[in-house]
């Protein structure tokens, strides 16, 4: 669904080429890190199965094996364009750990329109102006993803989380989430899978050595740095003021402070 920024002046890292088989399954808060590509012949030379990339100055290639290689982000923890294990930011020359950016859904509205969709398209008519659908799905338009890597505090939307019922980072979890929770990121098992955030000892599967990547803070409802308690919610809508007639409040976002290892 969303990424949202909670941390006022903060900046990203930038915004990298994806893979394509795997840039356009992510909704916004998986963990990242760049995995490398080939691309075939010459800098620039497209091949049908192998990854596009856009030839520019700025492309950097690695000739090994006679192969041209090329950076690319993606969340796809498992062994082959990710390590599963050691080779990460929790050793000393690992990989960087970010958070990904590049939800399609809950950005708002920009001049009427919903943000979220296929970049650059706009349907307007004689008596009708829709506005432009805006990403901020980067990969849409350009195949790039853009990447977080400074601490701060982020709301990451439930459905870009490990949402397993009794383990995962979702408020159904009763016995492994408690405030301040070490959080770490789950291994994948298939493509669209992996990079999700989930608490320390959760027992899903995730990369081996479990990097700390920050902590749990909250559940919200609109990724707000506030949110009404329910007693509240009774005491000012019910009557009676009776707490237990108040329903459990639908969640959607996950507050997390995000601090990933750098050495």
């Amino acid at each position: 669904m969303a990424l949202k920024l909670l941390q006022p002046g903060i900046q990203p890292l930038g915004q990298f080429d994806g893979l394509d088989v795997d840039v356009l399954t992510l909704k916004g808060g998986e963990v990242v890190s760049f995995g490398q590509t080939v691309t075939a012949g010459q800098p620039g030379v497209t091949t049908p199965g192998l990854d596009h990339a856009a030839y520019d100055v700025f492309d950097g290639y690695v000739n090994e094996g006679g192969l041209f290689y090329r950076p690319v982000v993606t969340r796809l923890w498992d062994g082959t364009h990710l390590p599963t294990t050691g080779n990460y930011a929790a050793t000393v020359g690992g990989r960087p750990l970010m958070l990904s950016d590049e939800g399609i859904l809950g950005y708002g509205t920009l001049f009427g329109a919903v943000v979220g969709g296929t970049v650059g398209q706009q349907v307007n008519g004689p008596t009708t102006f829709t506005g432009a659908l805006l990403g901020p799905h980067t990969a849409t338009g350009s195949g790039k993803c853009t990447c977080w890597d400074k601490p701060g505090l982020y709301a990451v939307s439930l459905d870009a989380v490990d949402t397993t019922v009794a383990t995962g980072l979702v408020p159904t979890n009763t016995t492994g989430l408690t405030i301040g929770n070490p959080l770490t990121f789950t291994q994948s098992t298939g493509l669209g899978t992996g990079g999700l955030l989930t608490p320390l000892g959760s027992g899903d599967l995730t990369v081996t050595g479990n990097p700390i990547v920050g902590h749990f803070v909250e559940f919200n409802t609109n990724q707000s740095l506030v949110t009404t308690p329910n007693f509240l919610v009774a005491a000012l809508n019910s009557p009676s003021g009776n707490v237990s007639s108040v329903g459990p409040r639908a969640f959607q976002f996950a507050t997390v402070y995000f601090a990933p290892p750098t050495t």
